[in-house]
């Protein structure tokens, strides 16, 4: 049986039980862009099946935080997880629960470059860290044996604002380069070393697709949408490897085991041939005592069916859906809500 189908007729079972209770409810949420057209998407059919309007501002991974901090919106996106720090600044208990995994392409814009070019780590930490400033460097043309490369000038395009998908990428950049982890290491925000900021996955997506010879970085459904090139990048295993649905699904089954002992734990760099080595999981986070008993019935029955039926939805844009493991876990999560 498909794991993203075996709990759908439960799901539905819920959505009966509960819905005199929602019936009438909308709910606002925002964060995260880097989960953003799935959530357009689920949200989207949501309301059609049931009519509950789920309003879902994509405002990246920290703005979600505090508005979920200030209580303005009924639940946070994020990529990152709440630090302890967040956690205790929060007004009440907030529960995460991992809706999709997501990989991380690294988009470029390179003069005569049409196909995937290869990064190794010295060659990606070197770019972001602005030590690597063409195009035609030696560092960058030895992975590339037979690839012509122009003598160009590299612009490093990175976010602007506080971003989960940020966070996963620094924190791949920091597993892979001891320099990185010294000097800049990981957050939503960091201290750039080089490069000019744009506002959500889209805005770094659209600048990497206007600036020649740009490099940035975003999730993968948004460089294909733009038609961008990526990197393919050396894994774990020594494997070149594109980010795709088959290697974002691959790393995320390689760390359910992780994730089911530390839901928070960083999934970047996952073992497996097949794995693609930037990938996270998104999440979203809602305070588990709820003071409105309407909306946090219909929060519950969106939660529940985003992990189950709404699973269904995950491949067609190349998100990786839940691995059954973690559904099971989620429902747990949904189930602590009151």
């Amino acid at each position: 049986m498909n794991r993203r189908t075996f709990t759908g007729g439960l799901a539905l079972v819920l959505l009966a039980a509960v819905a005199p209770l929602w019936a009438a409810a909308s709910l606002n949420g925002a964060g995260a862009s880097f989960p953003y057209p799935l959530y357009s998407k689920w949200f989207d059919v949501y309301q059609k099946k049931t009519g509950v309007k789920i309003n879902y501002q994509s405002i990246g991974s920290g703005g979600g935080i505090k508005q979920l901090k200030e209580k303005t919106v009924d639940f946070g996106a994020s990529d990152a997880p709440l630090s302890a720090e967040e956690e205790k600044g929060m007004p009440g208990a907030v529960v995460h629960i991992p809706m999709a995994g997501g990989a991380v392409a690294v988009i470029l814009n390179v003069k005569g470059v049409t196909k995937p070019i290869h990064l190794d780590s010295a060659s990606l930490a070197g770019i972001f860290l602005g030590k690597i400033t063409d195009w035609n460097d030696k560092t960058i043309a030895g992975c590339n044996p037979g690839v012509t490369l122009p003598a160009q000038k590299i612009t490093v395009v990175h976010r602007s604002d506080g971003s989960g998908t940020t966070y996963i990428f620094t924190d791949y950049v920091e597993d892979i380069s001891a320099e990185w982890k010294t000097n800049v290491g990981k957050g939503k925000s960091v201290k750039w070393p080089c490069g000019v900021g744009a506002k959500g996955n889209e805005g770094v997506a659209q600048m990497v697709k206007e600036t020649p010879g740009a490099i940035g970085y975003a999730e993968l459904a948004y460089s294909v949408q733009n038609k961008l090139v990526f990197a393919t990048l050396k894994n774990r295993a020594g494997q070149w490897v594109a980010p795709s649905l088959k290697s974002t699904t691959a790393a995320i089954d390689a760390a359910a085991k992780t994730l089911k002992a530390n839901i928070k734990a960083s999934v970047v760099n996952q073992p497996g041939a097949a794995s693609y080595p930037i990938v996270g999981v998104t999440y979203i986070l809602a305070y588990t005592n709820q003071a409105d008993k309407e909306k946090g019935a219909a929060l519950k029955a969106l939660l529940n069916w985003a992990n189950t039926s709404g699973q269904e939805y995950c491949d067609d844009l190349l998100y990786a859906a839940l691995p059954a493991a973690l559904v099971a876990q989620n429902k747990d999560a949904i189930a602590s809500i009151k």
